[in-house]
Formats: structure tokens, C-alpha cells, sequence
């Protein structure tokens, strides 16, 4: 990676998830399963493969959770804990990393964010900064760039009228991380906010009116584990890639599924899109297009589209029906 030997991820992972409730009252988001792992460590895995082992983790919400999942999965990284007990936006999130990223080079990558994409050729990009985007069907929802060429020229956050259809991904490298703390620094001193807060899209399009050269990279695939919507689609896509594990006798397997070695499978039909976490204990069921968490336990239950807690317990007790002739029974 040129010019990137000393740099530094950055991940904002401050968030409460109040859209994943009630599973984020006890689990925050970042931590919360898809295909096998929690969302950090999907990111965490890319961060590492690439030889990067500076990590700036922006906590707030159940910071204790998440730091020590991460030192205790990645020790061989130099992990440095970065409290946001204040959340004001993301780019305050990133600003609070100077004292220790000391203007080296940056990947920020958002924490609730899953992606598919070539990081390693974005890096070697010759700019001061690449910024990760995808075209979307409808940009109000994200921060967008505008484009000359192959030079940005401007970036909008969440824009009420049409300016580009280049959504912002959360997957930003930034080689002149000075100048980005500069520009974060000049907002918040002026209070430059964008609906209430202060905004990365907005620091970079400060970068960009200041004359740095800023480049897009394309993500193929990406997903914002913001829903249990999103979740769920996310742990369809990511199954596809896993092989089909082994479980007991008794028990069918429809592909893709994950389950975790120490899981218990009996009696049951799993699949497709399921993923069954560690000492999850799973009987007589049948469950399709779901997520079941460590230590969960479903006996005789159908599920789908459904996100089972840690250590959560989901049983379906045996029914008798004396049900007459032309009779219609309809269990919701």
C-alpha cells in the first residue's frame, strides 16, 4: 500500500441503534450478528487483511462491550479507545481521533457498515483523498458527489433537489488528514452544522472547495445494518459465501446457513438465509430467513424474517384442534 504504511482505520461506533431495539438495549449495534460475526468484526477482518493495525475505535453507547470485544478478538492491533460521550455527527466523531491518528493517512469506515470492495487498489490511489460511493435510486437519503470528470467538485449531504445519484457509502480514505481536521476544526469553531450536526460530507466538500483532490472509488456491494430489514438482507447476501456446515443426524439443511460449531441442531429444517450463533440450542423447528443469536434457545416454533436475541428463549407449545368438516383454522 504506498504511503499508507503508518495509517490508521478509523471507526465511528458511537451510535445507540435506537432502530434495532430492543435487541441494541443490551447489545449495541456494532456487535450485533450477521453471517456468523458480529457487524465490527466483518469490518475489523477487511481492516486487518490489509495490513492496517492503527485502529481508532470512536465509542459511546456501551463502550465497555465493544472495546473489549476488540481487544480481546484483534490483540496483535494497536486499538486506542476514543470516547464520543457527546455525539454531535460524524465528523465530529473523526475529529476527536487527532491527538492519536496525528495527521497520518486515514480509513475511515462507519461502523454499522458491511461492504464489498477493492480497498487495496482505492489505497494506492494517487490523491489526497478517495471517497467510496454507489449509485443509489434515491440520493436524499445519503450524502452525494458531484463530479467533473474524475475529480469531485462538490459533496451535498442528504440534498432536497436532485444533484447526483453518487451516494457517500461510509468507506472514506483520506491521505491529507491535516487538511480534514482543519476543515472539521473551522466548523465547529463557526458552528457549521447540517440538521443539527456536524457532518463529514460537509468537511469534505470544505476540503474540496480549498483545492484538495478528491477521487470517488466504486463499492459493489454495501449495506447499512441500520433495520432489522437491512440485517436480514445483509446475512442473506453474506451467507451465499459460506459453505454448508455439518449438524446433526435428524436435522435439514437448505442453503446458504450458517451454524456455529458449538450449537445444537435437532429435529429441525434450517434454511435458506439462517444464521445460528454459538451455544444456540435449536429443536423441532422450522426456521427460514433469520438470525438466531448466541445462546438462544427455539423449540418447536416456524420463524421467518425474524431476529432472535442473545440468550432469548422462543417456544411454541403443543395445540389440540377439533376442527369439523368445512371448517377454516388460520393460526397469525
Amino acid at each position: 500500500m504506498a504511503n499508507f504504511d503508518n495509517g490508521w482505520a478509523v471507526i465511528p461506533a458511537a451510535g445507540v441503534g435506537t432502530r434495532l431495539q430492543p435487541h441494541t438495549h443490551t447489545t449495541p449495534k456494532p456487535l450485533l450478528h450477521v453471517a456468523g460475526k458480529p457487524i465490527l468484526a466483518h469490518i475489523l477482518d477487511e481492516v486487518v487483511a490489509l495490513g492496517i493495525r492503527n485502529i481508532a475505535l470512536v465509542v459511546g453507547y456501551r463502550a465497555d462491550q465493544i472495546v473489549a470485544f476488540v481487544k480481546e478478538n484483534y490483540s496483535n492491533c494497536n486499538v486506542v479507545p476514543v470516547l464520543q460521550d457527546q455525539p454531535q455527527g460524524l465528523a465530529q466523531a473523526v475529529f476527536l481521533t487527532r491527538e492519536w491518528t496525528d495527521n497520518a493517512p486515514l480509513l475511515i469506515i462507519y461502523g454499522d457498515t458491511v461492504f464489498e470492495c477493492d480497498l487495496s487498489s482505492a489505497i494506492a490511489m494517487d490523491s489526497d483523498g478517495v471517497i467510496g460511493v454507489r449509485k443509489v435510486e434515491d440520493p436524499r437519503r445519503f450524502g452525494v458527489v458531484q463530479m467533473e470528470g474524475d475529480q469531485i467538485v462538490g459533496l451535498v449531504e442528504k440534498p432536497e433537489t436532485f444533484v447526483s445519484d453518487l451516494a457517500i457509502v461510509g468507506i472514506n480514505i483520506i491521505r491529507d488528514s491535516a487538511r480534514l481536521f482543519g476543515c472539521i476544526e473551522q466548523m465547529m469553531r463557526d458552528d457549521i452544522r447540517t440538521r443539527g450536526e456536524f457532518q463529514l460530507t460537509d468537511a469534505f466538500n470544505m476540503m474540496v472547495q480549498g483545492g484538495a483532490d478528491l477521487r470517488v472509488f466504486s463499492v459493489e456491494n454495501w449495506f447499512d445494518c441500520g433495520t432489522a430489514e437491512a440485517l436480514l438482507e445483509t446475512n442473506r447476501h453474506l451467507l451465499a459465501r459460506l459453505s454448508t456446515p455439518n449438524v446433526g443426524e435428524g436435522s435439514v439443511l437448505i442453503p446458504p446457513v450458517f451454524v456455529a460449531e458449538s450449537a445444537q441442531v435437532t429435529h429441525s429444517i434450517l434454511g435458506p438465509n439462517v444464521s445460528i450463533g454459538d451455544g444456540a440450542v435449536i429443536e423441532n423447528s422450522r426456521i427460514q430467513d433469520s438470525i438466531v443469536s448466541e445462546g438462544a434457545r427455539v423449540v418447536g416454533c416456524f420463524l421467518e424474517q425474524s431476529l432472535i436475541g442473545t440468550h432469548a428463549v422462543v417456544e411454541e407449545a403443543p395445540r389440540r384442534f377439533n376442527v369439523g368438516d368445512s371448517s377454516e383454522l388460520c393460526l397469525l
